[in-house]
């Protein structure tokens, strides 16, 4: 296995970041009944863990990690992150209170920009490259962007070419049919500047796709895309069709725990997966 770190720039990657982890995954059910969904079993280890593994390797290794339902599965397996590396303090909420309304209540955790990924999705992203990007874009927020044919549980963006720079004019999430116009989804990979934590709504349980990002556009707030590349992949485990598809790419050995964790080799076969492809395009 290959743990070299990726030692970041002095104005590169910051070191904190919020794991989303308090959803239930009620499409996984029952599975999702004895366990969180960010916590499912890939290659005998939890899907989360994957990810803490990723920061770590780009020195992102002071985490907030939100709990909710089945709280005490996540908290007794990672403790606090030291097994990993890591430093993880939790944000423990009574109700999901939604993927931004769990960023707000976490307000006080932030003293700059911040990365926030949503624990239950996999990928390579390049942290490096995302953040680049957010320093060129000099946007609120930068969204890691993947394509995918079937967009309809997913939040789409339009985009702009702008001073070099991919900017997002556009936000749908989960458009009907009649909706649809670019493959390209928000991947759950983001940077945040404070000024989008201060425009989250206070009450309920508000969605960034949902409510935070349009809201931003229609302020004429400035958004930055970041296409993830095929080999920084994405990889989802919303159904249990999207599960066995990624276990058994774990299983053939096509897809191991190690080379999600650390490879830098591209063009690896990644089962499992919806690569872009000449074909899907």
């Amino acid at each position: 296995m290959d743990s070299t770190l990726v030692r970041p720039p002095e104005d590169g990657p910051r070191r904190k970041a919020m794991l989303l982890a308090a959803g239930e995954g009620a499409r996984l059910r029952p599975l999702t009944a004895r366990v969180p969904k960010v916590m499912v079993p890939l290659g005998g280890r939890p899907l989360l863990e994957y990810t803490v593994h990723w920061l770590r390797r780009y020195g992102v290794t002071d985490l907030l990690v939100n709990v909710c339902h089945l709280a005490e599965v996540i908290t007794a397996h990672f403790g606090d992150g030291s097994r990993w590396g890591v430093q993880i303090t939790y944000s423990r909420e009574a109700r999901a209170l939604g993927t931004a309304g769990g960023v707000r209540q976490a307000a006080w955790f932030f003293d700059g920009p911040f990365l926030v990924w949503y624990g239950d999705n996999l990928s390579r992203c390049r942290l490096d490259r995302l953040w680049a990007a957010h320093r060129a874009g000099g946007g609120v927020a930068t969204l890691a962007l993947y394509w995918r044919r079937d967009v309809a549980q997913s939040g789409i963006v339009a985009l702009a070419e702008e001073d070099g720079c991919d900017r997002i004019v556009r936000f749908v999430e989960k458009p009907r049919p009649d909706q649809v116009f670019s493959q390209w989804v928000n991947a759950g990979i983001m940077i945040l500047e404070p000024e989008v934590v201060a425009a989250i709504p206070a009450e309920g349980a508000p969605d960034f796709g949902r409510d935070v990002f349009p809201s931003l556009l229609a302020q004429g707030a400035r958004l930055i895309g970041y296409r993830l590349s095929a080999e920084e992949g994405l990889w989802w485990v919303d159904t249990p069709a999207d599960l066995r598809r990624v276990q058994e790419g774990v299983r053939s050995g096509q897809w191991t725990p190690d080379r999600v964790q650390w490879a830098d080799d591209d063009g690896h076969t990644q089962a499992g997966t919806q690569n872009v492809t000449a074909a899907d395009r």
